[in-house]
């Protein structure tokens, strides 16, 4: 009776220890699965970064190729420093045509470069001054491929796609906000010369602006178009 007892009471600890061992081991393969599935997700969630010039990567100091010898060129000159921009006629030509028409009739000497959007653009070209004035008519899209970057020369347009004139802006990076214009604005140029004055520009302490007052975009100091004239590459008058 004894011997019996014995045996059933070893039967029952080996059982209980083939379960407990049974529990730990399953217990074990789950938090490793766990652990495999979380470590997966978080190798598999995509990050999203932002692209932006970094100072070592900035064209200041450097000097763009011209893009095509053909190209007319033009100078901006500010309190600031002049700017020498290409202007891509065998890219945008009607775009380029009516800047240098423009030019040569004076219509932007005296504008303002009313709008400075901190890190994005610096805009001019409005006869008004505020953002609503144009050339009494308006140019056909002549998107492409051109990517919005430091020194763009672009041209600026209301929501109709086809409502550009004589308003245009000069990217000072690249960032997501500049990005998202790519194939919508027309590109129809880029800055040779005259980063420093581009970024000074860029920097100047902005106010809200009355077109928009969520934007603070109005510069404190009015930064005017002294003269626009066709150029060379370094600026000389033609």
């Amino acid at each position: 009776m004894k011997t019996r007892v014995l045996i059933l009471c070893a039967a029952m600890i080996c059982l209980l220890g083939m379960l407990a061992c049974s529990d730990n081991g399953e217990a074990k393969d789950k938090a490793g699965e766990s652990d495999s599935t979380a470590a997966a997700a978080k190798k598999e969630q995509p990050r999203e970064v932002e692209s932006v010039s970094t100072e070592s990567d900035s064209l200041v100091g450097q000097r763009p190729s011209i893009r095509n010898a053909d190209n007319p060129i033009v100078t901006i000159a500010t309190d600031f420093g002049n700017m020498t921009l290409e202007l891509y006629r065998d890219v945008a030509p009607a775009h380029a045509d009516s800047f240098v028409a423009r030019t040569k009739d004076g219509f932007y000497n005296g504008l303002i470069f009313h709008r400075v959007v901190a890190n994005s653009m610096i805009q001019g070209g409005d006869p008004l001054g505020n953002g609503s004035g144009n050339a009494g008519y308006y140019l056909p899209a002549e998107f492409s491929e051109l990517p919005h970057i430091e020194g763009t020369l672009s041209m600026a347009r209301s929501r109709d796609i086809h409502s550009a004139s004589s308003q245009f802006f000069i990217c000072l990076k690249r960032t997501r906000t500049t990005a998202r214009l790519d194939g919508k604005y027309t590109v129809f140029g880029h800055l040779l010369k005259g980063y420093e004055a581009l970024h000074a520009i860029g920097e100047l302490e902005c106010v809200a602006n009355p077109a928009n007052p969520k934007e603070v975009s109005k510069p404190i100091e009015d930064v005017v178009m002294r003269k626009v004239y066709l150029s060379d590459a370094d600026g000389n008058a033609l």
